[in-house]
């Protein structure tokens, strides 16, 4: 299983990315939205995942992803008998379009407070212009948004007595974000409470440059720095239950199968969370290494 998991991730990770530019259905075929812990809740598609945290004071909404998902999201938090309006606060995983083209509709329509790590910030506000990979195909410009609150690595956000902390994991993006946060599970004894992360994003693909050569610079400064202290960050994350900015990274829709019989413990996964971060820190270093290779010879 650990091989077939590389091999995905390889190709995933390091395969050219304009297909998944070029639309992708399971990032926008709906599905029904779930309960994943008291607070936590599943309202994005089959694969391009947005999670909203219910408090007493208003919610919080991980994640507004492509230009067209708001209606999409808004229908799922309406069926989960929630309020659009009493979102207050939009956090993100990671700059891409494929989770930020939606958030200017979304603070337009609930005129909540746009909280977002330092390195994506720019990108967030110019709509992608100074993404470091742009221009680039594979890296599509958005609705630039304006950024209330920048956060750095360790902040927490919190609202209605629930905190969520942010983890900086840049490499992906320069302001990538893992988020964490603790919660009770329905059907488990009251006194049990889960680690719960959620992953920003641990990818690349050809474009991404993390060794000097005479034709290409390095994609950013410290890119294969920031990629070493993610996974860093990563393994020492406690977790119990596994989520992330996409479904594909937790097995979101083979998990689901299991959904009416088991409910949300399905989601209780740190066994698949370590091989996850193991298989991506495998990916990156014999990518790392296979450019260092081409540039020793």
């Amino acid at each position: 299983m650990r091989a077939i998991l590389s091999c995905l991730l390889l190709l995933l990770f390091c395969g050219p990315k304009l297909v998944l530019a070029e639309g992708n259905p399971s990032w926008t075929t709906p599905i029904a939205p779930f309960r994943i812990a008291d607070n936590l809740y599943y309202v994005g598609s089959q694969d391009l995942a947005s999670y909203l945290v219910v408090t007493p004071k208003g919610d919080i909404l991980i994640n507004a992803n492509l230009a067209t998902s708001p209606s999409q999201i808004r229908a799922s938090v309406e069926a989960l008998g929630f309020h659009w309006s009493d979102i207050k606060v939009l956090l993100n995983g990671q700059a891409h379009f494929d989770h930020m083209a939606g958030a200017a509709e979304v603070v337009r329509e609930t005129h909540a407070k746009n909280m977002v790590m330092d390195g994506d910030v720019s990108v967030v506000e110019t709509g992608a212009r100074t993404d470091f990979l742009s221009p680039s195909p594979n890296i599509p410009r958005y609705a630039p948004v304006h950024v209330d609150r920048v956060l750095h690595d360790g902040d927490t956000v919190s609202l209605g007595g629930v905190t969520l902390t942010a983890h900086k994991t840049a490499g992906h993006t320069r302001g990538c974000t893992t988020w964490t946060m603790r919660s009770h599970l329905p059907g488990e004894p009251a006194e049990t409470i889960r680690n719960i992360v959620i992953v920003g994003g641990t990818g690349f693909w050809s474009e991404y440059h993390f060794v000097a050569t005479a034709g290409h610079p390095v994609s950013y400064p410290g890119i294969a720095q920031d990629f070493q202290h993610t996974f860093s960050t990563l393994r020492a994350l406690p977790c119990d239950v596994f989520l992330g900015a996409h479904g594909g990274y937790f097995d979101m829709l083979t998990k689901l199968k299991r959904y009416p019989q088991d409910g949300p413990r399905v989601f209780i996964d740190p066994v698949g969370y370590k091989e996850y971060v193991a298989d991506a820190q495998e990916t990156f270093e014999k990518a790392l290494s296979k450019q260092e290779a081409a540039v020793a010879h």
